[in-house]
């Protein structure tokens, strides 16, 4: 019996705003701990028996970042699958799944989402290898987990007959829509009801059977995209014609809702989070006295019940209750605990009026390393580089700006034109407007350099490449 484990690594980065962004989504946060929430998801996995190396999802602005976040964890995944477009997550399970299937006949996948949190691993561990016991019999089991109040945010499971005696795994009888809060009370009296947390235990083949019978076009289309799918390094990119043709469709409503085979196992005790807003975040935070939970560099006077996270600089609090304050390099939110959900709203307005402070923070991850923006004016802008190890950029060039650089820890190897020049600390050249260059860093520790820009037009679009080591194409 092999357990896949599947790491779906999609959503859009709007519910933790001003952290996560469209570009930089929550599971790539260390939001509760020393790891990330993609790092913390591909960990847990460790104990469970007869498990394979996980099959990630995700999608191509991604990649780099799911494949170093980890490595840094020392976790090979056996795929890193790239959807060309967003289609929800049963086309997203059928890929996973016949790929399973390629190894062994067999399959089970244990399906998670990247951006939970699960506090009590070994529980986690013992669920997940009840749930694999079920699934081996065609079973495809919903983990559910037991309310512990009348929650309105979340899809509700009745259970039905138990598998066996004594057993906490139970037929399916009916799924429930996010209920109002009269009906989330009933249901936590009555009994029987489970959160629906989005993770499962299938069967490969039995996943595709009732998949084929209930959803015929995205199982076609799944396979297709994968038959006519191209390696690209460590990622399989499917196929975008095949792939984009899938009906968007979440596994629920596609195959759990309407198959014969459903089945709920109960997840007790596991510490579950989806972290849907600053609120359920606050919630599983270790309170102060005042009830607060302050992170980073934060003062507070006669402030209680709040969540206060400073990333980058002191921030200082007064005579406040129930409140969240999230302060990042080029953004804050200050909301109440009630509204913290409406940071949506404040998304798509960013979005509507075209500002980049819902996709990107000012410290943009590259495949090389990252740059962050420092400074910027009329026709300059002033950025810190960081190159990894071995890494390099793009051979370019730019149509409307020329560029300073100069290193401050490291070494560079730097085409510039013609010529190849080595540079170390408090070293610098100049790239004129139109010349081909190159950044390289030779050595065994990050290149940090500060690169001034100027022209007419400062936009990361106006890039010419002509070779690259990550397959981005000539011009972006």
């Amino acid at each position: 019996m092999n357990i896949y484990p599947v790491i779906l690594c999609g959503g859009s980065g709007t519910r933790l705003w001003p952290m996560s962004r469209g570009g930089y989504p929550k599971q790539y946060l260390k939001l509760t701990g020393e790891n990330t929430l993609v790092q913390q998801t591909a960990l847990r996995l460790r104990n469970i028996s007869d498990i394979a190396a996980p099959i990630v999802v995700t999608n191509n602005e991604q990649r780099f970042l799911v494949a170093e976040q980890l490595r840094e964890v020392a976790v090979n995944p056996s795929s890193i699958v790239l959807e060309p477009v967003g289609r929800n997550t049963a086309p997203a399970i059928a890929v996973a799944a016949l790929l399973a299937m390629h190894e062994s006949p067999e399959a089970l996948l244990l399906v998670l989402p990247s951006d939970h949190v699960i506090l009590n691993e070994a529980t986690f561990t013992k669920v997940a290898e009840a749930a694999a016991q079920i699934a081996k019999d065609n079973y495809l089991v919903t983990f559910g987990i037991e309310p512990t109040e009348p929650h309105t945010g979340y899809g509700y499971i009745r259970g039905g007959a138990p598998l066996a005696d004594g057993a906490t795994a139970y037929s399916v009888e009916a799924f429930v829509e996010k209920p109002n809060a009269e009906t989330a009370e009933r249901f936590l009296k009555e009994g029987g009801y489970h959160w629906n947390s989005g993770m499962f235990m299938l069967k490969a083949s039995t996943y595709m059977e009732e998949l084929r019978r209930y959803e015929p076009e995205i199982a076609k289309q799944a396979e297709q995209s994968l038959q006519f799918a191209k390696r690209d390094h460590d990622f399989i990119r499917l196929d975008a014609d095949a792939f984009g043709a899938c009906p968007s469709v979440s596994v629920d409503y596609a195959v759990m809702e309407r198959t014969d085979h459903a089945a709920v196992i109960a997840a007790a005790d596991l510490g579950w989070n989806d972290i849907g807003s600053w609120t359920a975040l606050a919630e599983i935070a270790k309170p102060d006295a005042a009830g607060n939970a302050l992170l980073g560099d934060v003062l507070t006077e006669a402030v209680s019940n709040s969540y206060i996270r400073a990333e980058h600089r002191m921030v200082a609090a007064i005579g406040l209750d129930n409140i969240v304050i999230v302060e990042t390099a080029d953004a804050v939110l200050v909301a109440h605990r009630d509204k913290a959900q409406d940071v949506k709203k404040i998304v798509e307005r960013l979005n509507a009026s075209g500002r980049q402070e819902s996709v990107t923070h000012r410290r943009v991850v590259r495949p090389w390393g990252s740059y962050e923006g420092i400074d910027q004016g009329d026709r300059f802008q002033v950025k810190r580089i960081i190159v990894n190890p071995a890494a390099q950029l793009s051979l370019q060039m730019h149509h409307h700006r020329a560029e300073h650089w100069i290193v401050v820890k490291g070494t560079a190897l730097v085409t510039n034109g013609d010529q190849e020049i080595m540079l170390t600390e408090n070293q610098s050249t100049y790239i004129p407007l139109g010349v081909t260059h190159r950044l390289l860093n030779p050595g065994k520790i990050p290149l940090e350099l500060i690169e001034v820009q100027s022209g007419a037009y400062l936009g990361e679009d106006d890039i010419v490449r002509f070779e690259d080591t990550y397959g981005r194409v000539a011009k972006l």
